[in-house]
């Protein structure tokens, strides 16, 4: 009762029109990582060209209990998109490509599931998520860690990914195509995408303790460890190290380098030196509106437009353009936020996966730049994401409660994706179990449900993704989804279609 009544008693204070002190988000971002059960924030503030605020609050790692600072590194994860569309709008600037270019100018193995949408698909379409594909399509080649694709496998395997939308109708966020994207500036420039982003674009910038490759991290690095809830606690997992990902969601800074990232967008890209990290024309082309998203007009912030441009989110707030991306990969999300007609740039990291806790930093701050009367976020998400994992949890236990371990399965054998490979089906001491040959982290227990549904149960409990799997055509067919809708878009198990192989004898 007294800890709500604290927590009440200070947003009611901070909906004075005045902006945030340092003391006030001091206390915001310990509230915050109390009511979230966040181990480690770290909090930066940008206003009229200077860092008005830089700090880490909490620890780094459980495990470790070393403190959270501003040099504390973190995976921004999709806030690498920005820096993918940047290296783009740099080779432009060098003539060595165009935004309406076809992808297949630069790679000719490029080939998506319709040959209309192949040939006329752009560079401007692969960052733009207007493909044609489904939320997520394909990110099972990406996530989670511990897949085996490579860049030139994913790129080949686009031609089996089977579009939800017509070509650039709709906006629907996708992964693979970033990934894609980092290819073609492999290709044009002749050095890898880490390699040309890190000297091209991060240490002109001056962040520099960032790395755009996260293998390349110091073995002594000031790096956070991710924390996933798992059965009621939080399970430090391993970081995301697959290279595959690095063009959609690569790279590793913090609050104090990204800082220096929002002041080149802030300045219009001129770097400290006074030089331009790209020329006027590009740094405008990447904030304008590329792809509609359908707007949330209502108080506070009476949003009348939103979209995606080119590696950002842009939506109008009180009168201002936003420009915004999150990032989010298991343990660790991030949140990059730019109101360039103010001069403000907030941005929020944590090595926890709740959004709700970068949100109600970023909201609260934003909301006392604007003049707008803020909201007690505290309250509004914790509740949200409470009633969001209950729902979770009674979808769960009731999927649960039919499944039985004992039970006759008539499916066993191999079968194949054409996009994802194999997985087999097998028996081990009385009990049957899904193992994906390509993704190592996908193995686990087959469990009886209804009819010709599954469950499968996943060894590594951190996931929060088990799905069912069902059956067609007396076996020929398996197609999964996920059991509940908490679970993270990038699980596509609904774009998933197996086929039994059928050996030359003709054995299953």
């Amino acid at each position: 009762m007294k800890k709500i009544f604290f927590i009440a008693f200070l947003l009611v204070s901070l909906t004075s029109f005045a902006q945030l002190t340092s003391e006030q988000i001091d206390e915001l971002a310990n509230k915050t990582l109390k009511t979230f059960n966040v181990p480690g924030i770290a909090v930066a503030v940008i206003k009229d060209g200077k860092v008005v605020h830089s700090k880490g609050y909490g620890v780094r790692s459980l495990k470790t209990n070393e403190p959270v600072d501003e040099n504390t590194l973190f995976g921004i994860a999709s806030n690498s998109k920005a820096f993918t569309t940047t290296a783009l709008g740099i080779l432009i600037d060098e003539g060595k490509l165009k935004w309406d270019d076809k992808v297949t100018k630069y790679l000719p193995n490029f080939k998506m599931y319709d040959p209309y949408v192949t040939k006329e698909f752009t560079i401007r379409d692969l960052v733009t998520h207007r493909s044609g594909l489904g939320l997520g399509s394909g990110d099972l080649m990406l996530w989670p860690d511990g897949t085996d694709f490579t860049p030139t496998e994913l790129v080949n395997n686009l031609r089996y990914l089977k579009p939800t939308t017509s070509y650039r109708n709709n906006f629907e966020y996708n992964n693979v195509l970033y990934v894609t994207a980092s290819e073609v500036v492999a290709k044009i420039s002749g050095k890898s995408w880490a390699n040309f982003v890190q000297e091209r674009i991060i240490n002109p910038v001056g962040m520099l303790n960032s790395v755009s490759d996260v293998n390349t991290l110091k073995e002594n690095a000031n790096v956070i460890d991710p924390h996933v809830p798992t059965d009621g606690k939080l399970v430090i997992i391993p970081r995301y190290n697959k290279h595959i990902f690095d063009g959609a969601a690569g790279i590793y800074s913090s609050v104090h380098d990204m800082s220096k990232w929002a002041l080149v967008q802030l300045n219009n890209s001129k770097l400290a030196d006074g030089k331009n990290l790209l020329s006027e024309e590009q740094h405008k082309e990447l904030t304008q509106l590329q792809t509609i998203i359908p707007a949330n007009t209502k108080a506070p912030y009476n949003t009348h437009f939103s979209g995606y441009g080119l590696g950002f989110f842009l939506s109008d707030i009180k009168g201002y353009k936003q420009v915004s991306h999150t990032g989010g990969l298991e343990g660790n999300v991030t949140q990059f936020t730019l109101i360039p007609e103010i001069g403000l740039g907030i941005i929020v990291f944590t090595n926890q996966q709740s959004g709700s806790a970068f949100s109600t930093i970023t909201n609260t701050i934003k909301d006392s730049y604007l003049g707008v009367a803020t909201k007690d976020y505290l309250k509004i998400y914790s509740e949200r994401e409470s009633e969001t994992f209950k729902t979770h949890e009674k979808t769960m236990a009731e999927a649960f409660a039919i499944a039985k371990e004992d039970f006759n399965f008539p499916f066993a054998g191999k079968y194949k994706d054409n996009w994802f490979g194999e997985i087999i089906l097998y028996k081990k001491e009385g009990k049957y179990y899904f193992e994906a040959k390509r993704s190592k982290n996908l193995k686990g227990q087959i469990l009886s449900y209804k009819d010709n549904t599954y469950i499968v149960k996943w060894d590594n409990r951190s996931l929060i993704a088990d799905a069912f799997i069902t059956f067609e055509n007396k076996g020929k067919k398996a197609t999964m989804k996920a059991i509940s809708d908490y679970t993270d878009f990038s699980y596509d198990f609904q774009d998933l279609e197996f086929h039994k192989i059928v050996t030359k004898g003709g054995k299953k």
